[in-house]
């Protein structure tokens, strides 16, 4: 993810931060078929692997934004397919882990209402011609938090040593990351309400 202040550098399509983004968006269809129907290959496998799915996922986020400042790769499509791939992870997340109730449908309820309120501010600001803020750090912030948290409760399924320290951690994570994700979208509808008004004032 690209914080506020970063530039694109590049137009090129194939960079290295642009290839793992598009593997964390192929990531979501095979997380979703693991995570709700586990049958196929048996409950415990499937939770393995969907478990896998979730950690390659959180390391290619934090590696496609870290590998694009550091080697000047940074993209108008990786702008796009950073953030999309992130939403995605996590609704894709939410989901599965809700109907595995895993999850308990309060904290989806109240991470699905923030994407809402984002997504109005965001038709707002396309009304008046302009594209979505960038992601700042407290996003980022936020998403990693989440990133950490829906492995470890997805590992906390279960009983032992290993399960009950997930889920204290888990859940840690989740709350923060729940907080900081809302603090980060009321921030964007502050800014949108500002750029609307300077283009309105500027009318």
């Amino acid at each position: 993810m690209e914080v506020q202040e970063t530039r694109v550098q590049t137009d090129r399509i194939l960079t290295i931060p642009n290839i793992l983004s598009m593997a964390r968006l192929v990531g979501v269809p095979v997380f979703l078929w693991l995570i709700l129907w586990p049958e196929f290959g048996g409950p415990e496998s499937a939770n393995r692997w969907a478990l896998l799915v979730l950690a390659l996922s959180g390391v290619s986020d934090y590696l496609d934004g870290k590998l694009a400042r550091r080697w000047n790769q940074i993209s108008s499509l990786g702008r796009i397919l950073d953030p999309a791939a992130d939403r995605l992870y996590i609704l894709s997340t939410l989901v599965g882990l809700t109907w595995r109730e895993i999850l308990p449908w309060w904290l989806t309820a109240a991470l699905l209402a923030r994407e809402l309120m984002l997504l109005i501010a965001v038709g707002f600001l396309g009304r008046h011609g302009y594209g979505p803020p960038q992601v700042n750090f407290l996003g980022k912030a936020a998403t990693f938090n989440l990133m950490y948290a829906f492995p470890l409760l997805l590992l906390s399924v279960g009983s032992g040593w290993l399960q009950t320290l997930a889920a204290i951690f888990g859940w840690a994570f989740a709350g923060w990351g729940t907080a900081l994700y809302w603090w980060a979208g009321i921030l964007y509808v502050v800014q949108v309400r500002r750029i609307i008004r300077a283009d309105t004032t500027a009318d």
